[in-house]
Protein backbone atom coordinates (compact mmCIF):
# COMPACT_ATOMS: atom_id res chain seq x y z
CA UNK A 1 0.00 0.00 0.00
CA UNK A 2 0.99 3.69 -0.44
CA UNK A 3 2.23 6.01 2.35
CA UNK A 4 2.35 9.42 3.28
CA UNK A 5 4.98 11.80 1.36
CA UNK A 6 8.09 10.77 3.97
CA UNK A 7 9.61 14.47 3.56
CA UNK A 8 5.90 16.32 4.36
CA UNK A 9 7.59 16.56 8.02
CA UNK A 10 10.79 16.26 7.33
CA UNK A 11 12.56 20.01 5.94
CA UNK A 12 16.05 18.48 6.18
CA UNK A 13 14.62 15.06 3.93
CA UNK A 14 13.10 18.22 1.59
CA UNK A 15 16.05 19.94 0.71
CA UNK A 16 18.03 16.48 0.22
CA UNK A 17 15.18 15.08 -2.37
CA UNK A 18 15.55 18.72 -4.08
CA UNK A 19 19.35 18.38 -4.31
CA UNK A 20 19.55 14.86 -5.61
CA UNK A 21 16.58 15.27 -7.87
CA UNK A 22 18.98 18.17 -9.40
CA UNK A 23 21.84 15.78 -9.73
CA UNK A 24 19.40 12.69 -11.19
CA UNK A 25 18.48 14.81 -14.09
CA UNK A 26 22.12 16.85 -14.99
CA UNK A 27 23.05 12.61 -15.03
CA UNK A 28 20.53 11.81 -17.59
CA UNK A 29 21.07 14.49 -19.64
CA UNK A 30 24.58 14.12 -19.47
CA UNK A 31 23.77 10.51 -20.85
CA UNK A 32 22.05 12.29 -24.22
CA UNK A 33 18.75 11.31 -23.24
CA UNK A 34 16.96 14.33 -23.63
CA UNK A 35 18.93 15.38 -26.85
CA UNK A 36 15.79 15.07 -28.99
CA UNK A 37 13.15 16.34 -26.91
CA UNK A 38 14.57 18.59 -24.31
CA UNK A 39 11.08 19.27 -22.95
CA UNK A 40 11.01 15.97 -20.76
CA UNK A 41 14.49 17.52 -18.47
CA UNK A 42 11.41 19.75 -16.95
CA UNK A 43 9.11 16.73 -16.18
CA UNK A 44 11.95 14.50 -14.44
CA UNK A 45 13.17 17.96 -12.73
CA UNK A 46 9.31 18.55 -11.16
CA UNK A 47 7.90 15.14 -10.84
CA UNK A 48 9.50 13.53 -7.38
CA UNK A 49 10.50 9.87 -7.67
CA UNK A 50 10.95 9.76 -4.15
CA UNK A 51 7.41 10.06 -3.78
CA UNK A 52 6.69 6.54 -5.74
CA UNK A 53 8.86 4.38 -3.97
CA UNK A 54 8.08 4.98 0.01
CA UNK A 55 10.08 1.72 0.45
CA UNK A 56 11.79 -0.57 -1.88
CA UNK A 57 14.13 -3.22 -2.06
CA UNK A 58 17.71 -4.10 -2.56
CA UNK A 59 19.34 -7.61 -3.25
CA UNK A 60 21.74 -9.09 -0.21
CA UNK A 61 23.19 -12.33 0.24
CA UNK A 62 19.81 -15.02 -0.02
CA UNK A 63 17.38 -12.22 -0.72
CA UNK A 64 16.40 -8.80 -0.24
CA UNK A 65 16.39 -6.08 2.15
CA UNK A 66 14.01 -3.32 2.42
CA UNK A 67 14.79 0.52 2.12
CA UNK A 68 12.10 2.01 3.61
CA UNK A 69 11.41 6.13 4.09
CA UNK A 70 9.78 6.14 7.32
CA UNK A 71 12.38 4.23 9.19
CA UNK A 72 13.06 5.49 12.58
CA UNK A 73 16.60 6.08 12.09
CA UNK A 74 17.53 8.92 10.12
CA UNK A 75 20.42 7.79 8.24
CA UNK A 76 18.54 5.06 7.30
CA UNK A 77 16.25 7.05 5.83
CA UNK A 78 18.62 9.30 4.00
CA UNK A 79 19.78 6.13 2.46
CA UNK A 80 16.68 5.22 1.01
CA UNK A 81 16.34 8.94 -0.68
CA UNK A 82 19.64 9.04 -1.86
CA UNK A 83 18.99 5.55 -3.53
CA UNK A 84 15.38 6.84 -4.71
CA UNK A 85 17.85 9.47 -7.08
CA UNK A 86 20.08 6.66 -7.95
CA UNK A 87 20.16 5.81 -12.03
CA UNK A 88 19.10 2.36 -10.85
CA UNK A 89 15.73 0.37 -11.55
CA UNK A 90 14.34 -0.28 -7.79
CA UNK A 91 12.30 -3.52 -7.18
CA UNK A 92 9.25 -2.41 -5.66
CA UNK A 93 7.51 -5.30 -4.95
CA UNK A 94 8.86 -8.59 -4.02
CA UNK A 95 6.65 -12.14 -3.56
CA UNK A 96 8.42 -15.65 -2.67
CA UNK A 97 11.17 -14.28 -3.77
CA UNK A 98 10.00 -13.36 -7.09
CA UNK A 99 10.42 -9.46 -8.10
CA UNK A 100 6.68 -8.50 -9.52
CA UNK A 101 7.43 -5.21 -10.20
CA UNK A 102 9.92 -2.29 -10.32
CA UNK A 103 10.89 1.32 -10.70
CA UNK A 104 12.27 1.33 -13.72
CA UNK A 105 15.86 2.92 -14.40
CA UNK A 106 15.21 6.92 -14.55
CA UNK A 107 17.44 7.37 -17.71
CA UNK A 108 16.49 4.07 -19.84
CA UNK A 109 12.44 5.82 -18.64
CA UNK A 110 13.57 9.10 -20.84
CA UNK A 111 15.13 7.33 -23.35
CA UNK A 112 11.54 5.40 -23.76
CA UNK A 113 9.83 8.59 -23.03
CA UNK A 114 11.62 10.41 -25.85
CA UNK A 115 11.63 7.60 -28.39
CA UNK A 116 7.42 7.53 -27.78
CA UNK A 117 7.42 10.87 -29.75
CA UNK A 118 4.55 12.36 -27.68
CA UNK A 119 2.95 15.75 -28.89
CA UNK A 120 0.63 18.19 -27.01
CA UNK A 121 -2.53 16.53 -27.12
CA UNK A 122 -1.64 13.27 -27.38
CA UNK A 123 -3.71 10.17 -25.82
CA UNK A 124 -1.54 7.58 -24.18
CA UNK A 125 -1.99 4.37 -22.77
CA UNK A 126 0.55 2.71 -20.41
CA UNK A 127 1.08 -0.82 -19.95
CA UNK A 128 2.53 -1.55 -16.64
CA UNK A 129 1.67 0.88 -13.99
CA UNK A 130 4.36 -0.04 -11.37
CA UNK A 131 5.25 2.76 -8.90
CA UNK A 132 2.94 5.25 -10.81
CA UNK A 133 6.16 7.67 -11.79
CA UNK A 134 6.06 7.20 -15.59
CA UNK A 135 2.30 7.90 -15.49
CA UNK A 136 3.38 11.42 -13.36
CA UNK A 137 6.07 11.97 -16.15
CA UNK A 138 3.55 12.02 -18.77
CA UNK A 139 0.57 13.61 -16.76
CA UNK A 140 2.99 16.02 -16.19
CA UNK A 141 4.95 16.83 -19.82
CA UNK A 142 1.11 16.41 -21.56
CA UNK A 143 -0.78 19.37 -18.96
CA UNK A 144 -3.68 17.51 -18.58
CA UNK A 145 -4.17 14.01 -16.31
CA UNK A 146 -7.28 12.58 -18.61
CA UNK A 147 -4.97 12.32 -21.61
CA UNK A 148 -3.10 9.66 -19.71
CA UNK A 149 -4.33 5.76 -19.09
CA UNK A 150 -2.27 3.45 -17.18
CA UNK A 151 -3.05 -0.33 -16.46
CA UNK A 152 -1.93 -2.98 -14.48
CA UNK A 153 -3.39 -6.72 -13.09
CA UNK A 154 -2.45 -6.20 -9.64
CA UNK A 155 -5.06 -4.13 -7.55
CA UNK A 156 -2.18 -4.06 -4.77
CA UNK A 157 -0.09 -2.43 -7.50
CA UNK A 158 -2.99 -0.10 -8.62
CA UNK A 159 -3.79 1.32 -5.62
CA UNK A 160 -0.84 2.11 -4.15
CA UNK A 161 0.13 3.96 -7.21
CA UNK A 162 -2.86 5.91 -6.80
CA UNK A 163 -1.99 6.82 -3.36
CA UNK A 164 1.71 7.66 -5.18
CA UNK A 165 0.11 9.51 -7.66
CA UNK A 166 -1.73 11.74 -5.54
CA UNK A 167 0.79 12.49 -3.38
CA UNK A 168 2.62 13.99 -5.90
CA UNK A 169 -0.27 15.75 -7.51
CA UNK A 170 -1.27 13.87 -10.41
CA UNK A 171 -4.52 12.08 -11.25
CA UNK A 172 -4.27 9.91 -14.90
CA UNK A 173 -6.58 6.96 -14.84
CA UNK A 174 -5.64 4.03 -13.42
CA UNK A 175 -6.80 0.60 -14.26
CA UNK A 176 -6.85 -2.46 -12.81
CA UNK A 177 -7.00 -5.09 -15.44
CA UNK A 178 -4.97 -7.39 -18.21
CA UNK A 179 -2.67 -5.08 -20.30
CA UNK A 180 -2.57 -7.33 -23.11
CA UNK A 181 -6.15 -6.26 -22.91
CA UNK A 182 -5.62 -2.88 -23.45
CA UNK A 183 -7.88 -0.34 -22.20
CA UNK A 184 -10.38 -0.38 -24.85
CA UNK A 185 -13.23 2.30 -22.97
CA UNK A 186 -10.81 4.94 -22.52
CA UNK A 187 -9.77 4.56 -26.43
CA UNK A 188 -8.42 5.75 -29.03
CA UNK A 189 -4.56 5.90 -28.12
CA UNK A 190 -2.06 8.16 -30.08
CA UNK A 191 0.91 6.39 -28.06
CA UNK A 192 0.76 3.05 -26.36
CA UNK A 193 4.18 2.59 -23.86
CA UNK A 194 4.95 -0.74 -21.98
CA UNK A 195 7.22 -1.11 -19.16
CA UNK A 196 6.88 -4.59 -19.06
CA UNK A 197 8.19 -7.09 -22.02
CA UNK A 198 6.43 -9.08 -24.32
CA UNK A 199 6.92 -12.37 -26.40
CA UNK A 200 4.46 -10.78 -28.93
CA UNK A 201 2.43 -7.20 -29.27
CA UNK A 202 -0.99 -8.09 -28.78
CA UNK A 203 -3.71 -7.18 -31.65
CA UNK A 204 -5.77 -5.55 -29.05
CA UNK A 205 -3.31 -2.82 -28.79
CA UNK A 206 -3.54 -1.92 -33.10
CA UNK A 207 -7.28 -1.51 -32.63
CA UNK A 208 -7.26 0.90 -30.00
CA UNK A 209 -4.75 2.96 -31.64
CA UNK A 210 -5.72 5.87 -34.19
CA UNK A 211 -3.52 5.20 -37.49
CA UNK A 212 -0.36 6.80 -37.13
CA UNK A 213 0.09 5.86 -33.66
CA UNK A 214 2.91 4.55 -32.51
CA UNK A 215 3.84 2.08 -29.89
CA UNK A 216 6.85 1.10 -27.81
CA UNK A 217 7.26 -1.95 -25.90
CA UNK A 218 10.13 -3.90 -24.49
CA UNK A 219 10.85 -7.15 -26.35
CA UNK A 220 13.53 -9.85 -26.23
CA UNK A 221 15.99 -7.40 -24.40
CA UNK A 222 15.31 -4.80 -26.92
CA UNK A 223 12.83 -1.75 -27.58
CA UNK A 224 10.41 -1.86 -30.10
CA UNK A 225 8.96 1.13 -32.30
CA UNK A 226 6.44 0.11 -34.09
CA UNK A 227 4.19 2.71 -36.25
CA UNK A 228 0.33 1.40 -36.62
CA UNK A 229 -1.30 1.92 -39.92
CA UNK A 230 -4.71 0.22 -39.04
CA UNK A 231 -6.15 -2.29 -36.28
CA UNK A 232 -4.50 -4.95 -38.69
CA UNK A 233 -1.27 -3.46 -39.57
CA UNK A 234 2.10 -1.98 -38.03
CA UNK A 235 5.49 -2.39 -38.70
CA UNK A 236 8.46 -1.15 -36.84
CA UNK A 237 12.32 -1.83 -35.57
CA UNK A 238 13.94 -1.87 -32.63
CA UNK A 239 16.26 0.97 -31.63
CA UNK A 240 19.53 0.19 -30.17
CA UNK A 241 19.07 0.37 -26.52
CA UNK A 242 19.02 -2.60 -24.14
CA UNK A 243 16.63 -3.13 -22.26
CA UNK A 244 15.72 -5.69 -19.25
CA UNK A 245 11.86 -5.95 -17.71
CA UNK A 246 9.75 -8.10 -15.60
CA UNK A 247 7.31 -10.10 -18.16
CA UNK A 248 3.53 -8.48 -18.88
CA UNK A 249 1.77 -10.93 -16.02
CA UNK A 250 -1.63 -12.18 -17.08
CA UNK A 251 -3.15 -14.37 -20.06
CA UNK A 252 -0.38 -13.06 -22.89
CA UNK A 253 2.63 -13.95 -20.62
CA UNK A 254 3.98 -17.27 -21.80
CA UNK A 255 6.83 -19.17 -20.41
CA UNK A 256 10.28 -19.15 -21.85
CA UNK A 257 10.93 -22.52 -22.93
CA UNK A 258 14.40 -24.47 -22.59
CA UNK A 259 16.39 -24.42 -25.68
CA UNK A 260 19.81 -26.15 -26.54
CA UNK A 261 22.87 -24.30 -27.19
CA UNK A 262 25.22 -27.37 -28.12
CA UNK A 263 27.37 -26.49 -30.64
CA UNK A 264 26.98 -22.85 -30.24
CA UNK A 265 30.30 -21.17 -28.95
CA UNK A 266 30.49 -20.23 -25.29
CA UNK A 267 32.09 -15.99 -26.90
CA UNK A 268 28.55 -16.33 -28.81
CA UNK A 269 26.58 -17.56 -25.60
CA UNK A 270 28.00 -14.55 -23.87
CA UNK A 271 27.27 -12.12 -25.98
CA UNK A 272 24.56 -9.54 -25.33
CA UNK A 273 23.88 -9.18 -28.88
CA UNK A 274 23.30 -12.61 -29.68
CA UNK A 275 21.76 -13.28 -26.39
CA UNK A 276 19.01 -10.67 -27.78
CA UNK A 277 18.36 -12.15 -30.95
CA UNK A 278 17.86 -15.42 -29.35
CA UNK A 279 15.06 -14.64 -27.20
CA UNK A 280 13.69 -13.31 -30.31
CA UNK A 281 14.03 -16.32 -31.99
CA UNK A 282 12.83 -18.85 -29.10
CA UNK A 283 10.72 -21.41 -29.94
CA UNK A 284 10.78 -20.23 -33.84
CA UNK A 285 14.39 -20.68 -35.19
CA UNK A 286 17.07 -23.77 -33.57
CA UNK A 287 19.50 -21.88 -32.13
CA UNK A 288 22.49 -23.28 -34.04
CA UNK A 289 20.84 -21.89 -37.28
CA UNK A 290 20.23 -18.93 -35.47
CA UNK A 291 24.07 -18.65 -34.55
CA UNK A 292 24.87 -19.60 -38.37
CA UNK A 293 22.91 -16.26 -39.40
CA UNK A 294 24.21 -14.11 -36.75
CA UNK A 295 27.52 -15.11 -37.33
CA UNK A 296 26.85 -14.45 -41.38
CA UNK A 297 25.60 -11.33 -41.06
CA UNK A 298 28.69 -10.20 -39.26
CA UNK A 299 26.70 -9.70 -35.19
CA UNK A 300 23.70 -7.24 -36.02
CA UNK A 301 23.16 -5.10 -33.82
CA UNK A 302 19.46 -4.51 -32.37
CA UNK A 303 18.19 -1.98 -35.14
CA UNK A 304 18.26 -4.13 -38.28
CA UNK A 305 15.82 -6.34 -36.54
CA UNK A 306 12.22 -5.30 -36.73
CA UNK A 307 8.61 -6.53 -36.49
CA UNK A 308 5.45 -6.71 -38.75
CA UNK A 309 1.58 -7.25 -37.67
CA UNK A 310 -0.31 -7.86 -40.65
CA UNK A 311 -3.83 -9.56 -40.99
CA UNK A 312 -3.15 -12.81 -38.66
CA UNK A 313 0.55 -12.50 -38.77
CA UNK A 314 3.16 -11.58 -37.04
CA UNK A 315 6.81 -11.83 -37.55
CA UNK A 316 10.37 -10.92 -36.91
CA UNK A 317 12.72 -10.04 -39.36
CA UNK A 318 16.06 -9.00 -39.97
CA UNK A 319 16.69 -5.89 -42.30
CA UNK A 320 14.35 -6.54 -44.44
CA UNK A 321 10.75 -7.64 -43.18
CA UNK A 322 10.36 -9.92 -46.39
CA UNK A 323 13.69 -11.35 -46.86
CA UNK A 324 15.41 -14.08 -46.61
CA UNK A 325 15.68 -14.10 -42.68
CA UNK A 326 12.21 -14.19 -41.00
CA UNK A 327 10.41 -15.72 -38.24
CA UNK A 328 6.79 -16.07 -36.59
CA UNK A 329 6.39 -14.98 -33.11
CA UNK A 330 4.46 -16.57 -30.71
CA UNK A 331 0.32 -15.72 -31.06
Amino acid sequence: MGARAPDRDDPVLAVLAATARAALVRQIEASGAFADDPVWREAFAEVPRHLFVPYYYIGVVGGYERCWGESPDPQARERWLNGAYADVPLATRVRDGELVSSSSQPSLMATMLVELRVADGDRVLEIGTGSGYNAALLAHRLGDDDLVTTVDLEPEITESARQHLAAAGYHPVVVTGDGARGVPERAPFDRIIATCTLPSVPRAWLAQCRPGARILTPMATGLLALTVRDAGHAEGRFLHTPAYFVPLRGEHRAEPETVSLGGVPRSARDHELFRFLLALTRGSRDPQETYAMWEREGAPTRERYGVTLTGDHEWAWLDDPEGPYTWPLPG
